[in-house]
């Protein structure tokens, strides 16, 4: 009986005279290019990219992700401003009654129009007098930036008595400075504590009153506290982090895989063992880095404040408490990882077989271990650009004039008059295609990673089939050139199937994710848990979910196996893939399922490693002060580990695909040899015998008396 794909698979016989051709032409035949119009897709969604970014890098400025607006639009930070604001990263706001008047619920100020100021650093009230802080020097007050910051902002002196008296009143150009303040990711914000001894002073010069309610520290704790700007912060800290990036998301995770591989091909037996046991250590460290940065454990915890602050003072952040949520969700996976570990370790010998197969054909084929290197440096150079136009997409839009509706005068130093027509601040004004932008710059960085992942598999699939079926006959050419040849053939024939394959991947995985948003938006609705269309809708995308999920367990790296072995689409492929496996599920099903295990945890390993090399470089003073501060290691940390797993992916794939490849190679062999595979390698058939040994006796042993 012959399988799905009949005589497909296997050697071909030539016209006499003729040699098969070198480097694994035994496994080709008549093909032609498939799936090209998602190729031409996948070309113009590139060109579509290009355009996007291109947007971002045109509008966006990524310093608006981490410092804000002055009241005269300018860039805290930036050497662009006016005046030249390069070292004076932290804003200020002056007046204290507009922050007040802001948090009141019948406001008719809103603190973006409340004025503010950029600075060095926040100031302090005086300890037996009072401060002043002053507007930028211009106009009548004949000061350079550099002597009003060695006055530390103070010119009040120089005023004259009208400057004096509109100050007094609030107006400017000067501003008294009765309550404390600290440096919140590069915020003052203020503390609800004024100081007796300069609010007396202010009182015997005649300054109007000034309110000391505790919303002078909740409105702007609440405005850095808001969600925009932690994803804003968020954002940033990739930017500030890139070399921790390139580090443990990129060399670190090269040299791991290339070191796992190497092991696997000369200590397999010992592989298995040392994974499990490394995931495990692994998975606690970086729980236990989570702890300490949550402020569980040890005295090192994220704090919010840049620099010194008053060890009295405690400020909080959704930082700190996405912390203790990645903690929380560390210890349940340790957990599962503990009990799963020791759920398989009576498993490991199988899947040690499995593995000596693995490292059996990357010995004969040992340009599989070099391959991985070149989609490494593509997806790296493609990283690199894709998180610079992320940094300018997430902060581009207009910086504009807020639209406000409020009465308020201060003192214009160059009308050298209180002008009162001028009193809305400045924002960035995104348009409403800026989120539209972001998803799918999103969407294509995940298809384009699914897209070099499928190729890279297709090539190792071809390569590792070409070993099986041609054993024995030209095994002198199969050690560098089968790659060169089965790299050819998907470059000439496949880049459509495969780019067919890594969208069908990517759009149910999204499809995935927006079903999982809408569950859990119904779950907080009270009427979703009592109502029947609550009920309903909850259900009916429960449903969905088990749809998608049994879609991505068919839509597999089986596919592109058939692929590169037969030139099939993608679709047709994954039906032939899909019904070999299924003709032989029993037999091979649980060798497989192991081996998966094993290579998955081995994934982890090094994924986890990058992680904790991640938290340890992000410990050290770098990225605790100054300009290249972080606001939580957590981002940075989570896309080390993302970056690392790809990369583990695209190394442990030549192991993967091999175990794979020559599986779905034996199951057409045995079925087109009447049950006895004629090709399959000897590690293999033992397993396979051994496993089935084990089952027989097993069985028999339950039907004894």
């Amino acid at each position: 009986m012959r399988g799905p794909l009949g005589a497909i698979i296997g050697r071909y016989p030539f016209p006499a005279g003729d040699e098969p051709g070198p480097g694994g032409d035994v496994i080709s035949h008549d093909r032609k290019c498939r799936d090209l119009p998602f190729l031409a897709l996948f070309a113009t969604f590139w060109v579509a990219m290009l355009i996007n970014s291109s947007f971002g890098f045109n509008q966006g400025n990524p310093l608006r992700l981490t410092y804000g607006l002055d009241y005269k639009g300018n860039i805290c930070g930036s050497r662009h401003g006016d005046p030249d604001l390069r070292e004076l990263d932290v804003r200020y706001w002056i007046n204290p009654n507009q922050v007040y008047q802001s948090g009141l619920k019948s406001n008719q100020i809103n603190l973006p129009d409340a004025k503010a100021i950029c600075l060095m650093e926040c100031p302090l009230p005086a300890e037996d007098g009072l401060n002043f802080v002053c507007d930028y020097p211009e106009g009548d007050i004949r000061l350079s930036v550099d002597d009003w910051i060695d006055r530390d902002y103070d010119y009040f002196e120089y005023l004259t008595p009208a400057m004096r008296n509109s100050s007094l009143q609030l107006q400017g150009p000067c501003y008294p400075v009765i309550f404390p303040s600290v440096n919140v990711y590069w915020s003052c914000q203020f503390i609800a504590r004024a100081s007796n001894v300069s609010l007396k002073h202010w009182q015997q010069m005649g300054g109007v009153s000034i309110d000391e309610n505790m919303l002078i520290d909740k409105t702007i704790h609440n405005a850095i506290n808001s969600k925009s700007a932690v994803l804003k912060r968020y954002v940033a800290d990739i930017g500030k982090s890139w070399p921790v990036l390139i580090v443990c998301g990129g060399l670190l995770p090269l040299f791991l895989s290339v070191i796992w591989l190497l092991m696997i091909r000369y200590f397999v037996a010992g592989m298995p063992w040392i994974t499990v046991v490394l995931f495990n250590v692994l998975v606690i460290s970086v729980t236990m880095f989570f702890y300490i940065k949550a402020g569980w454990i040890g005295s090192d915890p994220l704090t919010v404040v840049i620099g010194e602050s008053d060890p009295y003072v405690s400020i909080g952040g959704r930082e700190i408490n996405h912390l203790h949520v990645a903690a929380v969700l560390m210890t349940v996976i340790m957990i599962i990882a503990f009990l799963t570990s020791i759920a398989i370790v009576r498993r490991i010998l199988i899947s040690t077989s499995v593995l000596k197969v693995a490292a059996k054909v990357i010995g004969e084929v040992q340009a599989l271990i070099i391959f991985p290197i070149m989609p490494y440096f593509i997806l790296a150079i493609f990283y690199m650009f894709w998180f610079s136009a992320t940094l300018h997409l997430f902060s581009s839009g207009q910086v504009l004039r807020n639209d406000c509706n409020i009465n308020c005068c201060s003192y214009d130093l160059k009308l050298g008059k209180v002008n009162c027509d001028n009193c809305c601040g400045y924002s960035v004004h995104y348009t409403q295609y800026v989120g539209i932008a972001i998803l799918f710059h999103l969407f294509g960085c995940y298809w384009a990673t699914q897209f070099f992942l499928g190729c890279s598999s297709t090539v190792i699939a071809g390569s590792v089939a070409s070993y099986y079926w041609a054993r024995g006959e030209i095994s002198h050419d199969i050690p560098f050139r089968t790659v060169i040849s089965s790299l050819k053939r998907l470059l000439r024939y496949s880049l459509g199937s495969v780019a067919l394959g890594s969208l069908i991947v990517s759009i149910v995985e999204w499809v995935r994710f927006i079903l999982k948003s809408v569950r859990r938006k119904l779950k907080l609705v009270d009427y979703a848990r009592d109502s029947c269309f609550g009920k309903t809708v909850s259900s009916s995308s429960q449903c969905c979910l088990g749809c998608v999920d049994w879609t991505i367990r068919s839509v597999n790296r089986n596919a592109y196996i058939i692929i590169a072995i037969t030139g099939k689409g993608f679709c047709k492929a994954s039906e032939l893939a899909t019904g070999l496996i299924m003709n032989n599920i029993l037999r091979i099903g649980k060798v497989n399922v192991i081996g998966d295990v094993i290579l998955l945890l081995g994934k982890l390993c090094v994924s986890l490693m990058s992680a904790l090399f991640a938290f340890l470089m992000l410990d050290t003073h770098r990225y605790k002060s100054a300009h290249n501060k972080i606001s939580s290691p957590l981002v940075p940390v989570l896309v080390s580990w993302a970056l690392g797993y790809v990369v583990a992916k695209l190394f442990f794939g030549v192991v993967e695909m091999s175990i794979e490849t020559i599986i779905l190679s034996f199951c057409q062999d045995a079925e087109e040899h009447e049950g006895n595979a004629r090709y399959a390698p000897p590690l293999l058939m033992e397993t396979l015998d051994d496993d089935d040994h084990q089952q027989l006796q097993r069985l028999t042993q339950g039907q004894g008396p």
